[in-house]
């Protein structure tokens, strides 16, 4: 683990001297992958680490998990509730046709101006923006476009949510954090596992084996894999 640690270090402060940057920023949710994202980048810059907090209605006790858990490990931050913006470009869209897919509508837009807060700081502190979007999560497109899956390098972008927890077990972030239930905070009892319909266990036994003793799971991950494409690359252009 020690030797995973150390070429996520290496290939992380490689990434920012290629780019000319002097540091990194990135959101703190609270959760796992951010808080394992924030311990390896305090190990590289700790004076040129910056994480922000960017509640958008959201609990109380993330935060307090995020606020702790900058306390354990020191590391500099910023609390930017955008909860106002929100309000205030949700009123000015006026969508008064509020169809199946609105409350996902509604609830991408929080992520989308949590990245536009990421890039605020890069661009003025000339960091970049650390993602914290693991293998898993990318492999279905369980993130938002342009939102959580907008930033300039994604260390965890190779590892299963079950490495990554192993990984933060190493790290010694606290076991609050670790068992969690994974959420986005897009919106009041919203987990990953409910709104993903698939166990994070499930998941990743299929996109280590490419099996599962479940065919109809199997079908559901394929189908969410092939569906999600677009969201993995630049955006398409025409061959000719």
């Amino acid at each position: 683990m020690e030797t995973l640690v150390k070429k996520l270090c290496v290939w992380m402060e490689g990434k920012i001297i290629e780019a000319k940057a002097k540091g990194m920023v990135f959101g703190l949710s609270g959760g796992l992958d951010s808080a394992v994202v924030a311990t390896l980048s305090i190990r590289i810059f700790p004076q040129n680490t910056l994480a922000i907090i960017i509640p958008c209605h959201s609990l109380q006790a993330d935060i307090n998990d995020a606020l702790d858990f900058i306390d354990k490990f020191n590391i500099p931050y910023k609390i930017i509730d955008v909860s106002k913006v929100y309000d205030s470009f949700i009123d000015l869209l006026n969508d008064k046709e509020k169809k199946r897919s609105f409350k996902l509508s509604e609830a991408n837009i929080k992520p989308r101006l949590r990245m536009t807060t990421l890039y605020y700081f890069a661009n003025k502190l000339n960091y970049l923006v650390v993602g914290t979007g693991n293998k898993s999560e990318l492999m279905i497109g369980y993130f938002t476009k342009y939102g959580d899956g907008g930033a300039d390098i994604l260390p965890l972008g190779n590892l299963l949510k079950s490495q990554v927890r192993e990984l933060a077990e190493y790290l010694g972030i606290p076991k609050k954090i670790i068992n969690k239930p994974p959420s986005a905070g897009l919106w009041e009892g919203q987990t990953d596992e409910k709104e993903i319909g698939i166990s994070y266990e499930q998941l990743d036994k299929y996109l280590k084996t490419e099996k599962l003793n479940n065919k109809i799971i199997e079908k559901k991950i394929q189908d969410k894999i092939v569906k999600s494409a677009h969201k993995r690359i630049i955006p398409a252009k025409p061959p000719f």
